[in-house]
């Protein structure tokens, strides 16, 4: 297998709460609660099966898959999968241009 030619970085929830501070004289604690408390949101309204749609970035909405049928690799069994829920994102055409 080919690795890697460079690592890729991550951002996580903290590095994002960082900058935000540093952008609008925040104190790191305070932009820490409402990233998380975002974040709240955005779950809760997903568990509720709301679609969120933010300007820029694009929307977020559950999809449900039905269950189907499906074959193990390791055997060539048939196995039934159930029906689940998943979390869908579509990228807004400005966040596309972006990247």
């Amino acid at each position: 297998m080919a690795k890697a030619d460079a690592k890729q970085e991550i951002v996580t929830l903290k590095h994002l709460a960082e900058a935000v501070a540093e952008n609008n004289a925040l104190s790191k604690k305070a932009a820490n609660e409402i990233l998380g408390d975002f974040v709240g949101q955005l779950t809760k309204n997903l568990k509720k099966g709301a679609k969120i749609r933010i300007p820029d970035f694009g929307i977020l909405q559950v999809r449900k898959r039905p269950a189907r049928m499906g074959r193990n690799p390791a055997t060539g069994e048939t196995i039934k999968i159930k029906a689940s829920k998943k979390v869908a994102f579509r990228a807004a055409k400005t966040l596309k241009e972006a990247v």
